[in-house]
């Protein structure tokens, strides 16, 4: 059997929650994080990176990691 995810599910919903409690808009997150996955599958489709990974589980990951540590964005 295949593993789509190095990441747990239950961490996966956790984090989709945070990202949308935190949010004033739960339509606007929703199409940024589709939007993300979207320009991710594109920008790096010979990624070596985590293959089985999903592009939509990568933008959430990346999101709310964005949104509970700000140091990762940059000064």
């Amino acid at each position: 059997m295949y593993k789509y995810s190095s990441v747990n599910p239950a961490q996966i919903v956790n984090r989709s929650e945070e990202l949308l409690q935190a949010a004033s808009n739960r339509y606007r997150i929703t199409v940024q994080v589709a939007t993300r996955a979207k320009r991710r599958r594109y920008e790096e489709f010979d990624s070596l990176d985590d293959p089985m990974m999903k592009p939509a589980v990568r933008a959430i990951i990346e999101m709310s990691d964005e949104l509970t540590q700000p140091e990762i964005i940059g000064e």
